[in-house]
């Protein structure tokens, strides 16, 4: 069987749309609710292993927390990166779609398509 996850933010509209998009192709998908359930490096890892993807690049720039910890900091490294993101899940990208051993950052939701 085929695994399909969504990291989710039910209050994101982009979000939302990539659910939908899920959905209406008939994909079984495991809903990952980030901001309620807790992150981990494993999760992490594998989203930058099946995308390709720096820390950098599944990083939301424009929350506060971003700001207030120093994040575009370029000495930073990627492990630093990802254990704010881990501190504060906020900052994940949303929505990242994995699927047939792919991931993608799902802007705009219909890029998923790309994948499915």
């Amino acid at each position: 069987m085929i695994r399909a996850y969504l990291y989710h933010n039910p209050k994101c509209s982009k979000s939302k749309k990539a659910l939908e998009i899920i959905k209406s192709c008939n994909i079984k998908v495991n809903v990952i609710l980030y901001l309620e359930e807790k992150l981990t490096a494993d999760m992490l890892n594998e989203i930058l292993e099946l995308s390709g993807l720096t820390a950098r690049n599944i990083i939301r720039t424009n929350e506060k927390e971003y700001k207030d910890n120093d994040l575009d900091n370029n000495a930073l490294t990627q492990d630093q990166i990802l254990q704010y993101i881990l501190k504060f899940p906020i900052l994940l990208q949303r929505p990242i779609f994995i699927f047939k051993n792919k991931a993608i950052i799902a802007r705009p939701p219909e890029s998923i398509l790309k994948i499915i």
